[in-house]
């Protein structure tokens, strides 16, 4: 717009603003600032505040109010400006706290109040999402049966996660866990999944990997980046995942599904220890809050799959929590453990050993299991797991170096098998159609003959194939078997 049309509309709004304009009284509160320290600040005076109130200072910070005490409001920074200091005077916002919403903010990395951190200009938005909502009610959830691919051939066959699904991944640091995430958010290139992914107080470095890797794999063009890192205040750490799942709810509430990462919770519980024990709050167990718990468990019930009536969206949520060595009977694990559908444990021995993703079979579970599988995938996988498992078991005894049953050793064998199908390298999505062909390759012992080695050629044989071929997931099983024949006759043929 040029500028004097700009100005000519400024200066008939003003004009608009001045006819309908009445002289009335306007009453205000006031407080005033005790002190400021470590991310918080406590006020005195403010008689209306109540929790969550966005609170605006005379020199242009902001908080929100985070405790109320009988004579004073205790209130987290969201922005802090040189200039605050004890005195400096408050008013109320009288609005609670929210962050615009839409596919304006796709391809964006922001921070928890929907600021630009990507030198870009600021996204606007004529829709907003309040941070803090109800998880949707029970008549508005569907059961979750769609299945949300990952591409991993682990997850995808033994530990399956469904659109609506809130799966945890669990591990100690530098297994894998945020690897995981993120190829499970580029493998929803092109399938009409929005994505969120939310770091919370991470290191810059970190924060810079993640970015640069989603561009890479062109997988920024459908996400957008919640970021408060590790030198953010505690405020915005805290507030973090909060703001993600606000930009994740309004693209579910339109019918759309979503996919949402929270990296890590570990980390989000830890700041909420720091806020709540720089207010002063009775500590409880590990000094954690004794409302931990809550915090954790209202924001992982807002994911869901709504139904028909609804309008039909979901949004799937993969927190991460990171233990150490390896407790998972910890604290704040167990806590998420125990809301969530299930979780992908990663072992450090797995790690080590160079099977990766060490994703441990045996403590991992999907609580929705096989009804967010496709029935083919799901019929195929049944018995591939059954395997696999028993291989565990006897893959101990074979370790004294006692003679085996010939039926053992070909179970053990077979395992090996299974063990060197299941490794796969990160950013290697694989499609629903290759894990159906390996499975059914697998369970029909076409890999019987070969040693496990081998098999990693054959397998990317078969991921070189299926996506020329007419088949499908629907497609007859004894279809899918005389092609997959044929592709293996020629392959070992030649």
């Amino acid at each position: 717009m040029p500028v004097n049309e700009r100005n000519t509309s400024l200066l008939d709004r003003r004009a608009q603003w001045l006819e309908h304009y009445q002289p009335r009284l306007h009453v205000q509160e006031r407080g005033s600032v005790v002190s400021v320290g470590d991310g918080i600040t406590w006020i005195s005076g403010l008689p209306s505040a109540a929790m969550e109130d966005v609170l605006l200072f005379e020199e242009g910070s902001r908080a929100m109010v985070f405790d109320l005490n009988k004579d004073r409001v205790g209130a987290i920074l969201l922005y802090e400006s040189p200039d605050l200091t004890a005195g400096t005077a408050v008013r109320l916002a009288r609005h609670r706290l929210g962050i615009a919403a839409g596919d304006v903010f796709l391809g964006r990395v922001v921070d928890p109040l929907g600021n630009p951190l990507d030198d870009r200009p600021r996204p606007v938005s004529q829709s907003r999402q309040s941070l803090e909502a109800p998880s949707p009610p029970i008549v508005a959830r569907e059961f979750v049966h769609q299945p949300l691919y990952t591409g991993i051939k682990i997850i995808d066959t033994l530990v399956p996660i469904g659109k609506g699904q809130c799966q945890l991944i669990i591990g100690d640091e530098g297994l894998g866990r945020s690897s995981i995430a993120i190829d499970a958010v580029v493998n929803q290139r092109g399938k009409d999944v929005c994505c969120v992914y939310v770091l919370i107080g991470q290191k810059r470095s970190a924060v810079i990997n993640t970015i640069a890797t989603l561009r890479q794999q062109g997988a920024l063009e459908y996400t957008v980046i919640v970021v408060a890192e590790a030198s953010a205040l505690p405020g915005l750490q805290y507030l973090a995942p909060f703001a993600g799942c606000a930009l994740a709810e309004y693209w579910m509430a339109q019918g759309r599904d979503t996919l949402i990462v929270y990296d890590d919770l570990a980390t989000h519980a830890r700041t909420y220890r720091e806020l709540s024990l720089l207010l002063r709050r009775p500590p409880g167990r590990e000094a954690y809050p004794g409302d931990i718990f809550f915090v954790h468990s209202r924001l992982l019930e807002r994911s869901t799959c709504l139904n028909a009536d609804h309008g039909g969206g979901s949004m799937t949520a993969l927190p991460i929590v990171e233990t150490q060595q390896g407790e998972i009977a910890a604290y704040i694990p167990t806590n998420l453990i125990s809301i969530t559908d299930g979780q992908l444990y990663l072992d450090k021995g797995l790690f080590v050993s160079g099977f990766r993703p060490a994703i441990d079979i045996a403590r991992s579970v999907s609580r929705i299991g096989g009804k967010a599988q496709h029935p083919n995938i799901r019929a195929e996988a049944g018995t591939m797991k059954m395997d696999y498992l028993q291989f565990l078991e006897l893959e101990v005894f074979s370790r004294f170096g006692q003679r085996l049953e010939a039926s053992m050793e070909a179970r053990i064998r077979r395992g090996r098998i299974i063990r060197e199908i299941l490794k796969q390298e990160r950013l290697s999505s694989l499609s629903a159609e290759f894990q159906y062909a390996w499975l059914l390759a697998f369970n029909e012992d076409l890999f019987q003959d070969d040693a496990p080695d081998a098999v990693t050629g054959l397998l990317a044989l078969l991921q070189k194939k299926v996506p020329g071929t007419h088949l499908t997931l629907d497609s007859g099983r004894q279809l899918w078997l005389q092609a997959i024949k044929g592709w293996l006759e020629d392959e070992r043929g030649g």
